[in-house]
């Protein structure tokens, strides 16, 4: 368990290094979960051995975001003078996300209904 929080530490602070030392627009987080997607990709035997903590991480998933309701709590007066663009930006955002989620779904299942399914046994 200790090695497979090791790895996802490492790479999340591999990603918060290339977004510091090429100040990209994006997050370190985000980075650094590219970067271990492509590290899985290229030894999946490390996907192997880091699931079952990844997945009771996962089980307890809504504990992480009780920090970001509390900094969001904290910082209520400075959001509050800018409400109406956080309002319309979360609500755009969402649609977005809810839209781009659609569309890459429906390709998949299109896609899948294309190519038959491989056989057992069959080459």
């Amino acid at each position: 368990m200790l090695r497979a929080i090791t790895t996802l530490l490492v790479f999340q602070c591999l990603g918060e290094g290339v977004s510091y030392l090429f100040k990209l627009p994006v997050p370190g987080p985000v980075i650094g979960m590219l970067l271990l997607f492509g590290f899985l990709m290229l030894r999946p035997a490390t996907a192997d051995a880091i699931e079952p903590t990844v997945l009771e991480l996962l089980r307890h998933l809504s504990l992480l975001f009780i920090p970001a309701g509390v900094g969001i709590m904290v910082s209520a007066s400075k959001i509050r003078v800018d409400a109406l663009a956080v309002i319309v930006s979360l609500a755009v955002s969402t649609t977005l996300a809810i839209a781009v989620t659609a569309l890459v779904t429906r390709a998949l299942l299109r896609r899948q209904r294309r190519e038959p399914v491989a056989q057992e046994g069959t080459p």
